[in-house]
């Protein structure tokens, strides 16, 4: 991502896990303001935490004074394992957000997450839920509605995607998310992999992040 980037592994439940961590410029934030994690798209289909959308998400973080973090799941690049279906890739994400709290405790949680990394995240806020301890927000971009069975997820989520997604229709998005009537931002003439279009996501996302959903007439 940038030279400041720190490289380093931790163990999961199927071995060693890559992980890179970016911290925001200690002359705004001394200190991070929270914590964010970032889910990459698809391991079968060449996902890895480099990709373009997940480095974005990363400096969407980073510029709200978030330490961000993201890891390679199981089988990608040098984490070991093999592909698990977004089960044991939640297992990795929930080892890295246990590694991190111990690095830095007490720091608000927030996740985010591109196309198959939607899916780890949402899945991740389920499981954070159920112990009383729910992240503050989510950031879901490309979210994978219809290929994955997507859990319902909070009214403040940040929901971000592409007008011509060719991996995920938008219909299958607005069909997920109808029944909880979260909305969508809609990046006009944006593909699945946001060509051209990158500085959207993260100047939507810091721009909405202080937003709070309308209250209910």
């Amino acid at each position: 991502m940038n030279a400041q980037t720190q490289r380093f592994s931790i163990i999961g439940s199927a071995g060693s896990l890559e992980c890179a961590l970016d911290l925001p410029d200690p002359r705004l934030f001394p200190v991070p303001v929270g914590l964010g994690l970032v889910g990459h798209p698809h391991p079968l289909y060449g996902g890895n935490m480099d990709n373009k959308v997940a480095q974005t998400l990363a400096r969407g973080f980073v510029a709200l004074g978030y330490a961000a973090v993201r890891v390679n799941f199981r089988g990608v690049g040098a984490s070991e394992g093999q592909y698990d279906e977004g089960i044991g890739e939640t297992d990795d994400m929930d080892a890295l957000l246990q590694h991190m709290q111990q690095r830095y405790p007490g720091l608000p949680l927030a996740l985010a997450g591109f196309s198959f990394g939607s899916f780890v995240q949402a899945r991740l806020h389920q499981r954070l839920a159920a112990r009383n301890t729910p992240a503050e927000r989510l950031v879901l971009v490309g979210s994978a509605a219809g290929k994955w069975d997507m859990p319902a997820i909070p009214a403040n989520s940040i929901i971000i995607h592409g007008e011509l997604d060719e991996t995920i229709p938008l219909s299958a998005v607005f069909d997920w998310l109808r029944p909880q009537d979260i909305p969508v931002i809609v990046i006009p003439g944006a593909d699945h992999f946001f060509h051209r279009k990158l500085q959207h996501i993260k100047n939507l996302m810091v721009e909405m992040w202080h937003r709070r959903p309308p209250a209910p007439l």
